[in-house]
């Protein structure tokens, strides 16, 4: 056959394709909008699998770099905030033979900036010297950290990122040594930096949210004098040749140096952790991404089983069409290939709306992130159709182009033809369409439920997230953060008062006691209290470890815990439970005496069947100051509500920076309109910000928001794959009982009745729904335990979620196959055997 006759024949089959499904507009209209959903769906989610999971980071070599961290031995898995004092981290730049380079930055994050508009808190970080050249980023302009610019008496030097050269400094190209006033949240006074360096513009941080500024380590911090304040994280870039295993085994051995150096500041059995630095961006994403790109996935599945239903419906419908093409000659060669063009020009169809509908799916699913998540992975906000996306695409529409040409004749025979010839097949069903048609429905139907369910069980996380036990009253309180900004140099005196005496608005704690003294006498507010960081944070308190004075050494558990600041009547402000004791008072707070309040947990882990009232407690060691306790709090939620209990202290309020929790009558928690108004009052220029109910607060949090989004993803796809596969039963049984035509007519003409044979249809139906129920259950309670990170508060053999769904999908079903067995109950049997 010469090349002319074949290009002849495709474009003939070509336009009988396009004829056949312009006169078919109806199982045209089905099978395209149905794989239109599945693709849709699957390149919409692996736009952002491929811009989180396979685009690299934007680093030099991104895949060397990694975070070191130290953990027990017992939680290994765990990612510890904060993992690194300043001055261990000196010994692991020193000491460390694994690593070509390695940095840290503060986890305290932000500056105050001294603008010509007033004083404007902008994000920023302080980090190390070297830590660009560890992540292998070149400045735009100017240069990076030089050693000699970390360290106590380091001058001050900052970077600015490029969006904030243009639009705070509008792109001067003399950018560089000009004087830019910034203040850190521990100093009382902005300090003069001078600017060396611009980032490049496509350079981001994922754990400093869009940071504007980067300054070092410099200056006298307390946190930083102590080995045992762990305010650090750290950045390394693998050396050539060394794993992360052999990175890890180095860095655990020199903890243990640490350790035997300084015993008192750290905890017993540390071993380090060497994470690939993408892991750490992701963090919970990584799960997400992939349970979406598997419900996708599973969709797709059901989409194309649809399809497959709806083309063996077809092919049996042409039956005769077909064996008289064959019995005029035309071979099975020629078939094949006409039947292909129709798979084609039907998946292309397909392709092109899905293609269009995956655009608005990206736009969806950008919305459903948090800030949080973009802020971390800005990259995808530009997420889009590039060539892995369309190769991906364009893979799953041939996969579908050649099931779809091959289903139909992979049970079609010579047989077959001959029998449609003869016209043998039109009054009973096909016994070969029956098998493999009820296949593809229990698989459909298995899959939806595998979605139902686990859209059930996400969104029952988010509602116990959302109800977690905090250990006080939400209803009715707003929170607020308050900033002080002082726009003198740190050079110049304190402010004093007429006598000649410090300001006493310098003194720590004495802004907090008037802000807090002031916003009381506002109308509807209940009760007002001041705390260093406010509850339900993402971030976690500075910690110490907890000593019980009189208690040997061996005796004293070696861990680090978190200690609150707050002042007198704060757990009155949160309605939390004082078990035992007292609360402070405010001579106590103001004087700043060592007394401390515990948690219940840390009652049951450090006083075992003992009473902690009046005991002695040191924080950091046996060289600490002892602090008395004066009373027990019920456990109180104030990092993540997912976080199990943990141990924790309150001691009277010494900051600057505080946030003020208020309760008013209202009972929807809104901020009051004049609160941020009074709080200025007392001293105009305070930086007032994050005014939000504590309700608010909770539905912000990186984790409410990520399952929240994992929920509503999960239940959009089990709404879709729930109807597509009651639509695929509905004409599996609708084509059965049409086929079935005079075998109900005889049945109904020897005496049966309508209503045994609505029971013969909706009997076979119902086999196919509890087969595939049956079956949904088991992959469910097998994908519950894949996604397990996402759940919070339930377990994936939840009882009530799996019973709930298994009737809602029953009854559903069964009204589906309801229908045609109605329809086949009002057959006339004697129409049906006159036709016959």
């Amino acid at each position: 056959m010469s090349a002319l006759t074949i290009i002849d024949h495709r474009i003939h089959d070509l336009r009988f394709a396009v004829r056949q499904l312009v006169k078919h507009p109806g199982f045209a209209a089905s099978a395209i909008i149905v794989l239109a959903l599945g693709i849709a769906a699957n390149v919409a989610i692996f736009a952002f699998v491929d811009a989180a999971l396979v685009e690299p980071l934007p680093y030099a070599d991104s895949s060397r770099l990694v975070t070191v961290f130290g953990t027990r031995p017992g939680d290994a898995d765990a990612r510890i905030r904060g993992s690194v004092s300043y001055l261990d981290f000196l010994d692991w730049r020193s000491r460390n033979r694994a690593f070509r380079a390695i940095a840290a930055y503060d986890v305290r994050a932000g500056f105050t900036l001294s603008a010509p508009a007033g004083p404007q808190r902008v994000s920023g970080l302080r980090v190390t010297a070297g830590f660009f050249r560890t992540l292998g980023v070149r400045p735009a302009i100017g240069r990076e950290f030089d050693r000699d610019e970390e360290g106590p008496s380091a001058p001050a030097a900052v970077m600015i990122a490029y969006r904030t050269w243009q639009s705070r400094f509008g792109g001067r190209p003399d950018i560089l040594g000009q004087t830019v006033m910034l203040q850190s949240p521990w100093l009382a006074a902005a300090e003069p930096h001078v600017v060396i360096g611009v980032l490049p513009q496509e350079f981001h941080f994922a754990m400093a949210e869009h940071a504007e500024f980067w300054a070092t380590i410099r200056g006298r911090q307390a946190c930083w004098d102590v080995r045992s304040c762990r305010s650090m994280e750290s950045i390394a870039r693998l050396a050539d040749g060394i794993s992360a295993s052999a990175a890890a085994a180095n860095i655990t051995s020199m903890l243990e140096q640490l350790r035997a150096d300084y015993p008192d500041h750290h905890r017993e059995s540390e071993v380090a952790k060497v994470v690939p630095l993408r892991d750490v961006i992701l963090g919970d994403v990584r799960p997400i991404l992939f349970m979406l790109l598997s419900g996708a996935a599973l969709l797709l599945l059901i989409s194309c089983s649809n399809v497959v239903s709806l083309l063996l419906i077809r092919s049996d419908s042409r039956a005769r069409e077909t064996a008289v093409r064959h019995a005029l000659g035309a071979s099975s060669t020629r078939l094949v290939l006409q039947s292909a063009t129709e798979a084609l020009v039907l998946v292309a169809m397909s392709s092109v709306l899905g293609l269009t509908l995956s655009a608005w799916g990206m736009r969806f699913l950008t919305n459903l992130l948090s800030a949080e998540m973009i802020s971390r992975m800005p990259y995808l906000r530009a997420v889009g159709l590039n060539f892995r996306v369309a190769a991906f695409g364009g893979a799953i529409s041939l996969i579908a182009a050649a099931v779809f040409a091959l289903a139909p004749l992979a049970r079609s025979s010579v047989s077959d033809r001959l029998a449609g010839l003869k016209g043998g097949s039109r009054g009973s069903s096909s016994p070969t369409w029956r098998r493999l048609g009820a296949r593809l429905v229990v698989a459909e139907l298995a899959i939806a439920v595998t979605l139902l369910v686990s859209a059930g069980l996400l969104a029952k996380s988010l509602y116990r997230l959302l109800h977690v036990p905090t250990g006080f009253n939400s209803e009715g309180l707003t929170t607020i953060s308050v900033s002080r900004v002082s726009v003198r140099p740190a050079s110049m005196a304190p402010r004093r008062d007429a006598s000649g005496d410090t300001a006493t608005a310098e003194l720590p704690g004495v802004l907090a006691r008037q802000v807090a003294e002031r916003t009381a006498a506002l109308p509807g507010v209940q009760a007002v209290a001041y705390v260093d960081l406010l509850p339900l944070g993402a971030g976690l308190a500075p910690s110490s470890r907890f000593w019980v004075m009189g208690r040997p050494a061996d005796r004293q558990i070696a861990d680090d815990w978190p200690v609150r600041r707050i002042s007198a009547g704060y757990f009155a402000a949160l309605q939390a439970t004082l078990r035992r004791g007292r609360d402070f008072t405010d001579a106590e707070v103001t004087s700043m005496r060592l007394v401390t309040i515990i948690n219940e947990t840390a009652a049951r882990w450090y006083f075992p069947g003992d009473d902690p009232i009046g005991r002695q407690i040191a924080f950091g060691g046996p060289a600490s100051a002892a602090r008395e306790i004066v009373g027990i709090v019920d456990d109180i939620k104030d990092g993540p509500p997912e976080t199990p209990p943990i141990p924790a202290a309150y001691v009277p309020f010494d900051g600057i920076d505080f946030g003020l929790v208020v309760r008013t009558l209202q009972t929807d928690g809104s901020p009051l309109p004049s609160l941020a108004a009074a709080i200025r009052e007392v001293r105009p220029g305070l930086l007032v910000s994050g005014a939000t109910s504590m309700m608010e607060r909770l539905n912000r949090l990186p984790s409410t928001s990520l399952r929240r989004s994992a929920a509503w993803l999960a239940g959009g796809f089990a709404v879709i794959a729930f109807s597509l596969s009651v639509f695929g039963l509905y004409g599996v049984v609708a084509y059965s009982v049409s086929q079935r035509r005079r075998e109900i007519g005889v049945r109904m003409a020897l005496g049966a009745r309508s209503r045994s044979v609505q029971q013969l249809v909706v009997g076979e139906a119902a086999w196919l729904v509890v087969s595939g129920t049956a079956l949904g259950m088991i992959c469910a309670v097998a994908a519950a335990a894949l996604m397990r990170r996402m759940m919070f508060g339930v377990y994936g053999w939840d009882v009530p979620t799996l019973v709930t769904v298994a009737a809602v999908f029953i009854c559903s079903a069964l009204l589906a196959s309801y229908i045609p067995a109605r329809r086949a109950a009002s057959v006339n049997p004697i129409a049906v055997l006159r036709d016959e």
